[in-house]
């Protein structure tokens, strides 16, 4: 059975949808009074057991604290570097030429660089692009090391190591995709459908996301650079960086206010999304790319707490695949950090990815958008959606 009839057939368990968070939850409560796990409620879980000391008067034997805390680590990294999203949606329309003296001069720039970038990966030479694409690859999940600060001495807990996985990719324009993700055992299905943007875990179901279709970040660093060049495509030039051995043009892009709000949910508020692109003044190419997600959780009893999420990824080993330079190689390191308004404790939890790009092929043939259908829960409840 080839894989587009068997992804047409497929269906999830039922389970009770909740928005795909990016960020931790309160604890939301079901129409039952019960508690609705989230996939924020990963990272609150997983603070919780950081608390367990070895060597404290636990009634728990430690095999199984330190057998959940695993679970829970690979359950944080999944849920952070596994299938995060861009800050903004990719413009239905492409790059158009500018006038120079109707923009500032960040702009200018920014659309200059971004034309070099385009040049460098060859994307300028092919009109049109690519109408579809697959690819695989193998990643390394690091797990997570966490800083505790209480104000007067710091803590760091945790030890590093890693679990083995690997991935399978579909694209297909405009804005639909599809990302199979296996890890130690645990396999997460995301996709698009150009519409509603859904993720699957065996361990939260099927989750939608609010607010803009917005693109798998997996296919803005160095898979794609045609959906990379859109995505900066009103970007601003903040100046010049250096990035290891290379000086860079930075660039920086905003999720507008109105955007940003549509994600709200419950007593979680979306503060900022913003991405930094940093393009190689000596290849053109980026090498790059950052971004960060701040979001306050209001609390009736205590102060409101901040979530900042910054995933940095540096790309490399940029291969020609039917004349368009693609990034096979790169490295990723997420940052969670809690703090509150007045208290001076705060935590950050550290994890890193390392992958490898193994396929790429443009132009699939025998893909269509019917290879893309979000699960039937995901649809239903977007049709019951007023």
């Amino acid at each position: 059975m080839s894989s587009a009839s068997f992804r047409r057939k497929q269906r999830w368990s039922l389970q009770p949808l909740t928005p795909l968070m990016e960020g931790p939850d309160l604890g939301m409560e079901d129409s039952e009074g019960g508690k609705k796990e989230s996939s924020w409620d990963l990272i609150r879980d997983w603070f919780k057991m950081q608390r367990i000391v070895p060597g404290s008067n636990s009634s728990s034997p430690m095999s199984s604290v330190q057998g959940s805390g695993k679970t829970q680590d690979l359950r944080l990294l999944i849920g952070v570097l596994g299938c995060p999203l861009a800050p903004i949606p990719i413009p239905k329309k492409p790059i158009s030429p500018i006038h120079i003296k109707d923009i500032p001069i960040e702009s200018s720039t920014a659309y200059y660089i971004i034309q070099q970038y385009l040049a460098a990966t060859g994307c300028s030479k092919h009109d049109g692009g690519a109408k579809s694409m697959y690819s695989t690859g193998t990643v390394k999940l690091i797990r997570c090391e966490t800083e505790i600060s209480t104000g007067k001495n710091v803590r760091t807990l945790g030890s590093r190591s890693s679990e083995n996985g690997c991935f399978v990719l579909w694209q297909m324009s405009p804005g639909m995709w599809s990302l199979e993700l296996a890890v130690a055992g645990h396999k997460v299905v995301a996709g698009s459908d150009g519409k509603i943007v859904w993720r699957h875990t065996p361990w939260l179901g099927a989750h939608a996301a609010k607010g803009p279709q917005r693109p798998l970040r997996r296919i803005i660093q160095g898979l794609d650079p045609r959906s990379t060049a859109s995505l900066f495509g009103k970007a601003q030039c903040l100046g010049e960086k250096r990035i290891g051995e290379d000086d860079c043009f930075v660039l920086k892009v905003t999720a507008d206010r109105a955007a940003v709000m549509e994600r709200n949910e419950g007593p979680a508020e979306v503060i900022r999304h913003v991405l930094y692109g940093y393009f190689s003044q000596k290849s053109g190419l980026l090498i790059y790319m950052e971004d960060s997600h701040l979001t306050r959780v209001h609390s009736p009893e205590n102060d409101a707490v901040y979530w900042e999420t910054t995933i940095g990824s540096s790309i490399g080993e940029y291969r020609d695949v039917d004349g368009v330079r693609i990034g096979h190689q790169g490295r990723t390191v997420a940052t969670v950090f809690r703090f509150g308004e007045t208290s001076r404790h705060h935590t950050r939890t550290r994890m890193e990815e390392i992958w490898n790009i193994n396929d790429v092929v443009f132009n699939v043939p025998g893909l269509s958008s019917d290879s893309f259908i979000p699960p039937a829960e995901i649809l239903e409840a977007a049709s019951a959606s007023p």
